[in-house]
């Protein structure tokens, strides 16, 4: 009876669980649009979510017959993943997403590589899947367009698209003044893409939840005057022989690398090892809480 009482929390919290995973499901069943239901987005953020509530907390059986068993991890997974999707929408001005499109457009040889860029926006979608993407300033009428709805149908932030724009159109005004030699070529960057990709198959990612991991590392370990790309081009616009975006373009091949080397989920952990030390330290029983402090109060 003992341990049936001290159970009893964990007992409420995996009822309450169930019920209300329940619940939220069934009503977004019912008043949710099918459209929305079947969006990549609101599988990826509501949906998985809700079943992990449902099976795993609450220990519902046989509500999702015939689909595969959540994975084991699936908490530091869901955490990681909906962490990254939010850090690659706040971050995608240092993404190798949008640097890698921007200086595709800026070699004058690179439609295709922007086609393929806008391919991985899609599927994450930033983008309009009917509409085909050639040049900056298209996928940037995109973004603009998808941005506004995605923000009122799921409770996301939107891109900061004007910022963006104007980064472009500082971008393309110094990459004018720097010598035709020192803009990257099409092959390198065809080769980076393609590289993103390999790593992100591997590692069982998206190329978006990627690029915002490897953005995130490039803002918390460069300088702001490469990080971003229209103070890179200013730089490079002034150092005549210093290769546009160099250093940037650098740091996210020897970011691949160690994820390559390390695996997603072991990077992400060192990049965010002192918020997970800090969560696992609200356990300790030396750290003091304001419950503790309420009821020590109580019985004064």
């Amino acid at each position: 009876m003992g341990s049936y009482l001290v159970s009893l929390p964990e007992r409420v919290l995996r009822s309450a669980s169930a019920l209300a995973g329940g619940l939220l499901r069934e009503l977004g069943d019912v008043a949710l649009p099918a459209a929305l239901r079947r969006t990549r987005l609101y599988r990826s953020l509501v949906d998985v979510t809700l079943r992990f509530l449902i099976e795993q907390v609450g220990q519902v059986e046989g509500a999702y017959p015939g689909e595969a068993k959540l994975a084991d991890d699936f908490l530091l997974r869901r955490t990681a993943g909906n962490g990254l999707e939010l850090i690659g929408i706040l971050t995608f001005r240092a993404s190798p997403v949008w640097v890698l499109a921007a200086l595709a457009d800026l070699s004058g040889a690179g439609r295709q590589l922007i086609q393929e860029i806008a391919g991985s926006l899609k599927q994450q979608g930033l983008l309009d899947p009917e509409t085909n993407f050639e040049t900056m300033d298209q996928l940037l009428d995109g973004l603009e367009k998808s941005s506004a709805r995605l923000a009122d149908t799921i409770n996301t932030p939107p891109l900061d698209v004007g910022s963006l724009r104007a980064e472009w159109d500082a971008v393309r005004a110094e990459a004018a003044r720097i010598p035709r030699p020192n803009l990257p070529t099409i092959e390198p960057l065809r080769q980076r893409w393609a590289d993103l990709q390999r790593v992100a198959e591997a590692q069982g990612r998206s190329v978006f939840e990627l690029s915002a991991l490897v953005a995130l590392s490039a803002i918390k370990s460069l300088p702001a005057n490469v990080a971003w790309l229209s103070q890179a081009s200013r730089l490079a616009a002034r150092r005549t022989r210093e290769l546009f975006a160099e250093t940037l373009l650098d740091h996210y091949d020897e970011t691949l690398r160690e994820i390559r080397e390390k695996g997603f989920t072991a990077y992400w952990r060192e990049e965010f090892r002192p918020y997970l030390k800090a969560a696992a330290n609200q356990f300790s029983p030396k750290r003091d809480t304001a419950t503790e402090r309420w009821m020590r109060g109580r019985t004064r």
